[in-house]
């Protein structure tokens, strides 16, 4: 530590100076004592790449890290029960509001269409969201690990078991008045929608609670790596490069796929439903491409129903494979999940608990024996670790 005496004397002025915008008026300043610190100057915490080093410091007064996608929100949306909503995946879909999904579900239905589930944490300000169709029972069970309420519009008789649970907090656009047909998605069936102002009016008017049930919030669901130490794969010597992921052998009537983009360091979904050109899958509410900072794939057991194709899910279970994939890398990895409302965990083939990245996700129900593809790759259920 060293000081210098300064002697400041300066005249007392009306001009005013000018610099970087500010202001400043200059007055006559006393003899001071300037004290020159040896040590460097503190500065903002942030690391060399711009991240903020110190996690724990939320941008705004009320606001803590999401028990969805760990990104800062508010603590109203944090405590407030979440929204899982069941949209076709087809040529004829007119989707709206599906962009904002915090995760994305999709799984095969009857004869190899896939049906998306969206899940959205904050569900305040929707004025159009679907189109919504029907429920398949398997869903329900991924819903309920949100603790979710589970909006869709009817559904087969295989849906009655769970959905007449007593536990089970779901809206049904067949009985609810808040729902209604839109005239300009060019077809009569894929053309349901509902907004947060019917959702609210549907959970008074069935007495659900927006608070989580049965302690449920005091569990956490995903395993987040922080923000200033990303989870990039490298410290897995077995981890394969992944720019693109094709799930089209699995999913052949939607033949989704997602590309790595390095400049956002996220996954853009882009898809060819059969009778189009294909090409990114756009959110119709603002045009936006649906993009991904997680892929989960999940192979699963599955059986086939009657003659007509409904399908049958085992959500319960332990043990069973699958893979993640983020920031351009992927790794095996197995998935259980211990009953109805305890959350999917995944493991790396060390069995540690997997850290996912801040950020949305995409979940991938793969029935056993399907394959994926992976930079011209072809993976299958229980590939060699």
């Amino acid at each position: 530590m060293k000081k210098l005496q300064v002697l400041l004397i300066i005249a007392l002025s009306s001009a005013l100076l000018f610099g970087c915008g500010r202001k400043v008026t200059e007055v006559m300043e006393p003899v001071v004592d300037q004290v020159i610190d040896d040590e460097p100057e503190k500065t903002d915490d942030l690391d060399s790449a711009g991240e903020d080093v110190n996690e724990d410091i939320p941008p705004a007064e009320g606001m803590v890290r999401s028990r969805v996608t760990n990104e800062w929100v508010t603590e109203d949306v944090n405590n407030t029960r979440p929204i899982t909503v069941m949209i076709p995946n087809t040529k004829t879909a007119a989707q709206y509001g599906i962009s904002r999904a915090d995760i994305l579900y999709e799984c095969n239905v009857e004869g190899s269409i896939t049906r998306l589930m969206a899940l959205f944490q904050d569900w305040r300000d929707f004025d159009r969201l679907g189109n919504v169709r029907s429920c398949r029972d398997y869903y329900v069970y991924w819903s309920f690990e949100w603790d979710a309420f589970y909006i869709h519009y009817g559904g087969p008789f295989y849906i009655d078991e769970v959905i007449n649970r007593s536990d089970t907090e779901d809206i049904d656009g067949l009985k609810s008045g808040n729902f209604w047909r839109a005239k300009d998605t060019g077809n009569s069936t894929d053309n349901a929608y509902v907004d947060t102002n019917g959702i609210k009016a549907d959970i008074n008017k069935l007495g659900y609670s927006l608070t989580y049930r049965n302690g449920y919030a005091d569990e956490q669901h995903y395993q987040f790596a922080p923000n200033g130490s990303p989870n990039t794969l490298d410290q897995y010597s077995n981890a394969i490069t992944a720019n693109k992921v094709d799930m089209s052998p699995t999913y052949p009537v939607t033949k989704c796929y997602f590309e790595y983009n390095p400049d956002t360091g996220l996954y853009d979904r882009y898809q060819t439903l059969s009778g189009t050109s294909g090409g990114p899958h756009i959110d119709k509410a603002n045009g936006k491409q649906l993009s991904f900072k997680n892929i989960l794939i999940q192979n699963t057991y599955f059986e086939v129903r009657d003659q007509k194709g409904y399908l049958a899910f085992q959500c319960v279970d332990s043990t069973r494979d699958g893979w993640f994939f983020t920031n351009g890398k992927g790794i095996h990895v197995t998935w259980s999940k211990d009953s109805d409302y305890s959350a999917t965990r995944y493991y790396d083939d060390d069995g540690n608990e997997i850290e996912l990245n801040t950020g949305k996700t995409m979940v991938c129900i793969v029935e056993d024996g399907d394959s994926f593809i992976v930079d011209d790759e072809k993976i299958t259920s229980a590939t060699a670790k």
